[in-house]
């Protein structure tokens, strides 16, 4: 005896899926439209959150389809910059989290691509959890819609920086970003959206051959391979010189200025003469570079001092290139650049968020 027909995941279908689908039904094109303002444009979650449809059409949906989401499990704010951590429960019960950045005008999102990460660099928090699964696109996109609709204000601006290698889940992510870039989508422009990379080289060249519009930023953290191997295992598969050439070529269209992130590991690599290797190797180049003092995240590392922060970012003024110190926000909740690891932070003081859903703890 045959069970009930399985619902089609209407979320999954992307656009052009949704149109194809919904003609399936024998309906006209402008239901696909309606739907798919109402789950990326409205957030919703349930077809009775569609209160433009009729009710005839809504429970046919209800009989056919589905809405799968993220399931919220909880969002931790920080006392320090308004920062906010969601802790999300995919459907098959696996944990990501992202975190919202709300600065001035600015509201960042910081998404996750994977759950967990294989890549094992050793000062990340994600990476002591190893590689599970990748995200769907969906799930990727679900977060921003998420996140929109807990806060109550629109992103600006989105970085792939969060759990996980956004290369080695390339085709989710890439289609994840041009619905939050499409104008009927999400409308958030391709200048306000970063996919940052450990430095997989083949997504890297994929994404230059393919012209992506989107901001690039590499993870660079050392100068040399002895040094960069040791705490970011990528480096024995994808050398600096390796990763350098790849750069070069992306940034040899008009216009690409790759962003360098490095994390400040006191007495590992903040000294003068880490910091005259890293001139010596983007000298020339057109680019960017962050420092990121370390964000506590695992054992045996430290963050220097501000001082010695400091020193090192006059060692490399030389370079004659933007050159900032990026201070992370939301530390406090484990919500900073390398914290993130799928759970709450064990800590009594930090507030539950509350957002127009109310407190959320």
């Amino acid at each position: 005896m045959n069970g009930p027909a399985k619902k089609t995941h209407i979320k999954a279908l992307g656009r052009a899926g949704l149109e194809q689908w919904v003609s399936t039904l024998g309906e006209k094109p402008y239901r696909a439209r309606q739907l798919w303002k109402w789950l990326i444009q409205r957030g919703a979650v349930s077809f009775s959150d569609m209160t433009d449809l009729s009710k005839a059409f809504r429970a046919r949906l209800e009989a056919t389809a589905e809405i799968k989401s993220l399931r919220q499990v909880s969002a931790d704010g920080s006392r320090d910059t308004g920062a906010v951590k969601f802790l999300w429960e995919c459907p098959d019960g696996n944990r990501i989290e992202s975190v919202h950045i709300p600065e001035g005008d600015r509201r960042t999102v910081c998404i996750s691509s994977q759950v967990g990460c294989g890549l094992g660099c050793l000062f990340c928090a994600t990476g002591r959890l190893g590689f599970t699964r990748n995200l769907e696109s969906w799930e990727i996109l679900d977060q921003v819609i998420g996140v929109r609709r807990e806060t109550g204000a629109a992103p600006t601006n989105i970085v792939v920086m969060g759990m996980g290698e956004p290369f080695l889940n390339y085709d989710a992510v890439m289609d994840a970003l041009a619905v939050m870039n499409d104008p009927e989508g999400l409308a958030i422009g391709h200048r306000k959206i970063t996919v940052s990379t450990a430095g997989v080289i083949p997504g890297l060249l994929r994404f230059t051959e393919e012209n992506r519009p989107y901001k690039l930023a590499v993870s660079l953290n050392a100068a040399t391979d002895g040094l960069r191997t040791r705490i970011m295992p990528v480096n024995r598969k994808y050398p600096i010189a390796a990763l350098m050439e790849a750069v070069r070529a992306y940034s040899r269209a008009p216009g690409r200025r790759v962003t360098f992130e490095y994390v400040l590991l006191a007495g590992l690599n903040d000294s003068r003469e880490d910091a005259s290797r890293l001139l010596a190797l983007l000298r020339g180049l057109p680019c960017k570079v962050n420092l990121i003092p370390y964000n506590p995240a695992v054992g045996g590392f430290q963050r220097p001092d501000e001082d010695r922060v400091e020193r090192f970012l006059e060692w490399i003024k030389p370079l004659r290139s933007p050159v900032i110190v990026r201070w992370s926000r939301g530390a406090d909740i484990g919500a900073a650049c390398g914290q993130l690891a799928g759970s709450r932070p064990d800590r009594q003081d930090s507030p539950a968020f509350e957002g127009p859903t109310g407190g959320l703890r």
